[in-house]
């Protein structure tokens, strides 16, 4: 149980560390199997976690992956006026 709690607080932690405007709650749901899976060693140093995510970033999840990808620039998602 306490391990559980360790790992909930670094994914906290990885939820102020990232880009993305997910809330928390979608960043664990989307991330914590990963960080179980890759990054327990580094565990319960929420930078080491972040950066072994990072790193890992290819073996991530689909949906822990998109918690890192940066959000689009406003000026890439405003379509231009058709002329």
């Amino acid at each position: 149980m306490t391990r559980y709690l360790v790992i909930l607080a670094c994914l906290a932690g990885l939820a102020l560390g990232s880009a993305n405007a997910a809330t928390r709650d979608e960043q664990k749901q989307a991330c914590q199997g990963d960080a179980i899976r890759l990054c327990t060693f580094a565990i319960p140093n929420e930078a080491k976690i972040t950066a072994c995510m990072k790193k890992k970033l290819d073996q991530l999840s689909p949906k822990c992956r998109a918690m890192f990808e940066p959000l689009p620039k406003k000026s890439d998602t405003v379509s231009k006026p058709k002329e």
